[in-house]
């Protein structure tokens, strides 16, 4: 199996997140902990992320189809301010980056609405 992949600074990472999850940490100033929906950093080890839109939909689709998406927003994340490693892996044929620890909130460049596709 091939070694990961390290991300490269000017690539963004995008992550799905509970939106009660995010506020709770935006709100008391904490560094965001969630890996995937009801799983935290420390149940997976590391939190998931996308590399693009379109694995976005993917992850949305497969992982959060019962979910109301208005509970959910999508973080944009500069790796470049974190200070743990990402790491692209394998998942589903595609190489996913991995954040193997907390997102600190100056990592944090933009929070968007994640809107039904029709």
């Amino acid at each position: 199996m091939p070694a990961p992949h390290r991300s490269s600074p000017q690539e963004t990472l995008l992550h799905i997140a509970e939106r009660h999850h995010w506020e709770s940490a935006r709100d008391t100033g904490v560094s965001y902990t969630m890996s995937t929906l009801g799983r935290t950093l420390d149940d997976e080890g590391f939190i998931h992320c996308s590399a693009d839109l379109a694995q976005v939909e993917g992850v949305l689709s497969r992982f959060y189809k019962d979910i109301d998406r208005t509970t959910l927003v999508l973080l944009v994340i500069d790796p470049a301010q974190l200070p743990a490693p990402v790491r692209h892996e394998p998942a589903d044929g595609q190489l996913f980056p991995h954040v193997y620890g907390p997102i600190p909130l100056s990592a944090v460049i933009d929070v968007r609405s994640v809107l039904e596709n029709r």
